[in-house]
């Protein structure tokens, strides 16, 4: 049995891009989604995917990181990194909710529905290759790598 073929959607990224996996067949992509940008552990992920980033499009592989805040937001995140790679601006949560990734959580001992740090990895077919949910920081981006160079 083959993978499940990765939902699409069609969202705006920063450099003014708009960004959806179909466009992207022929290509791995690496998704991965996470609550908000300047936290501690979203600001760590995306420096740790950004650190690899080099060997990422050596092995054929572009990476998105996608969460509901605003390019606006993204576009400062983006600069204050340095990053070498795009944000994918969900605000609606069409592609949060496509990939299901939206989760009741306790907040200082509130319930509150953010994203659950989720990242997914796209074969070249479009096809789901393998997901990772409630995912650690620490070594994520390093094990998303060594997957994305066995395929």
């Amino acid at each position: 049995m083959s993978a499940p073929l990765a939902p699409d959607f069609s969202l705006p990224a920063t450099a003014g891009q708009t960004v959806s996996p179909s466009a992207l067949r022929g290509r791995k992509v690496v998704l991965y989604f996470y609550p908000k940008d300047n936290t501690p552990g979203c600001t760590n992920e995306t420096k740790d995917f950004g650190a690899h980033h080099a060997a990422f499009a050596a092995a054929g592989c572009d990476v998105f990181g996608i969460s509901r805040d605003s390019i606006k937001s993204h576009e400062n995140f983006k600069s204050k990194l340095e990053l070498p790679f795009e944000l994918i601006s969900d605000a609606d949560e069409v592609a949060c909710e496509a990939y299901a990734v939206m989760k009741m959580k306790n907040m200082y001992g509130k319930q509150v529905r953010g994203v659950e740090r989720s990242t997914f990895v796209i074969d070249a077919e479009g096809r789901i290759a393998r997901e990772w949910r409630g995912v650690k920081v620490p070594g994520h981006a390093e094990e998303v790598l060594a997957f994305v160079q066995s395929l």
